[in-house]
């Protein structure tokens, strides 16, 4: 496995305190603290070449796993390892072979070129000349950097930097990315260039990718598997497909008549959330979607039927209300 986990705990001691001036002078000489659960036992594992979707309201642990993960915080008790080493050791042959990318956070040196903030990276985690020219060769053609080299990181665009981010974080070759939110304000454009290139850096170099992203066209697009975190605790690991069955019982069809059907007719069949004109939508049980169907064809004029399941924005949605 490229990443176990058990049992992982992470709290925060938070210094509590009253608005107002008289309990900010009282805070001089008697604070009050809590303790913040911001991981309560998670446990997952994540195969070698595996993309994994990780899934969560803002505050629900997401990031503070990921740096747990990375050893950028050491857990409060549980067990962790990464390529088999114990990430808050942070020893170099496990940081030679991981890359956390925030999409919130810059790694590159503002007031320097692109080029020469790669440059830097290459000096640090010691890659061979010959190879850093043959990795960057490939991330400047796939990530379309080539007019970004000579800009200062500074002027770029937010979508041109975290293309120049991600182009960083690939150069030394990790076994193992962690991606915190890597599309954050990206424009849809942006959003589908970074989308395909790491689907594609994933099938070349088979990396394992653990993916934290508001975005469900993120997750959809690069991830068969999901995690689902809330409040700390994991609320669900599986299939995303499993996902949207679990959550969601019903489908919609949508269907288009050759001549008007009043929604009186339809009301029997399910659930009619839209009729205008020829088109109709029927939300109806995921059971009974192949016999609501065959009603529909033997019973009315149908010129076409669609059958979909409700967006996954709605069925994480529920899941965090169920939790």
């Amino acid at each position: 496995m490229s990443v176990e986990v058990r049992e992982l705990v992470k709290h925060f001691r938070v210094h509590r305190r009253e608005p107002g001036l008289r309990a900010s002078l009282r805070s001089v000489l008697h604070r009050e603290y809590t303790d913040v659960r911001a991981v309560d036992g998670v446990g997952f594992e994540i195969a070698a070449g595996e993309v994994v979707g990780f899934l969560g309201p803002n505050g629900a642990g997401k990031t503070t796993t990921l740096k747990c993960l990375s050893g950028l915080l050491h857990p409060t008790s549980g067990h962790v390892r990464v390529l088999g080493h114990e990430p808050h050791r942070r020893e170099g042959a496990f940081l030679s072979r991981i890359a956390l990318v925030m999409g919130q956070r810059s790694s590159l040196f503002w007031d320097l070129p692109a080029l020469d903030a790669f440059e830097v990276h290459r000096t640090i985690y010691r890659v061979p000349a010959s190879r850093y020219r043959a990795t960057l060769d490939e991330l400047v053609d796939l990530l379309e950097l080539e007019p970004l080299l000579g800009k200062q990181v500074r002027v770029l665009s937010l979508g041109e930097r975290m293309r120049c981010e991600l182009a960083a974080a690939l150069l030394h070759d990790p076994d193992v990315l962690f991606l915190d939110e890597p599309t954050l304000g990206l424009d849809v454009g942006g959003q589908a260039v970074l989308r395909s290139f790491l689907k594609e850096h994933n099938r070349r170099r088979g990396s394992t990718i653990l993916l934290t992203s508001h975005y469900m066209g993120d997750v959809t697009a690069l991830a068969s598997r999901v995690l689902v975190i809330d409040h700390g605790r994991l609320r669900f690991d599986g299939d995303l497909a499993a996902l949207v069955e679990q959550h969601a019982p019903h489908r919609r069809v949508r269907v288009s008549f050759r001549e008007p059907v009043p929604a009186q007719a339809l009301a029997a069949l399910g659930r009619v959330v839209e009729s205008e004109g020829v088109v109709a939508t029927l939300e109806v049980a995921r059971t009974r979607t192949a016999e609501v169907t065959a009603r529909l064809l033997a019973e009315h004029p149908v010129d076409d039927v669609s059958i979909d399941d409700p967006p996954v924005e709605d069925v994480i949605r529920t899941v965090f209300a169920r939790g």
